[in-house]
């Protein structure tokens, strides 16, 4: 299968660790961001970076870092738009999104998510936890075919990313949670030390 280009969703504030940015937050002697990166660079084609603010904080990445394109940031449904623009400048015709704070990440993510997905290209991630089946809707196949139809939907207000994607009935790869939920993510002091005991571990 081609390997997509991947957006990192990095714009959201750790406003549960006092502010800046999640993904800068270090485990293992180094940033949550570098841990993604590490995991999804065998997955996936050219990678950027969807943030906000001064770009400056990123530059030793030597990446794109892609602002959202609407006003007022008005959440990660923008940061998807912001990425399927750049795809489609370059392109591609399909995205792959994962969040900035979420380090342990399924190591087959893109191939899952290309094999759920539904004719229109779209799929999300979710895990399955008993019988109830969780959406993951940061970590997605997103095709560039329907990004004008998520630039208004999000000129019309829309938010919630599954509203949209429950639209285009969005195919999805299920992910177990044992031994450890692979979409676990960092928002607090408490999680960066669950975290680091996760990282020993593996």
């Amino acid at each position: 299968m081609i390997k997509p280009p991947a957006v990192i969703l990095a714009g959201g504030k750790a406003t549960r660790m006092g502010g800046g940015d999640k993904g800068l937050r270090t485990i293992g002697g180094k940033p949550l961001l570098d841990h993604v990166l590490d995991r999804m660079r065998p997955q996936s084609g050219p990678i950027a970076l969807n943030a906000n603010g001064d770009p400056a904080r990123f530059a030793g990445y030597d990446l794109p870092v892609l602002p959202d394109t609407l006003p007022d940031h008005p959440g990660p449904l923008a940061g998807v738009l912001a990425g399927l623009d750049w795809a489609a400048g370059q392109g591609h015709d399909a995205i792959v999104t994962a969040a900035a704070d979420t380090p342990f990440f399924p190591a087959d993510l893109v191939e899952r998510l290309q094999q759920a997905a539904v004719p229109s290209g779209l799929a999300l991630a979710a895990t399955r936890e008993g019988d109830k089946i969780w959406r993951q809707p940061t970590f997605g196949l997103w095709p560039v075919a329907l990004r004008d139809d998520l630039r208004d939907a999000l000129e019309n207000g829309l938010r919630k990313i599954v509203m949209w994607t429950d639209q285009h009935n969005a195919g999805l790869a299920v992910f177990d949670t044992n031994p450890v939920d692979p979409f676990f993510n960092v928002n607090t002091p408490d999680d960066i030390t669950e975290a680091e005991r996760l990282l020993e571990a593996m």
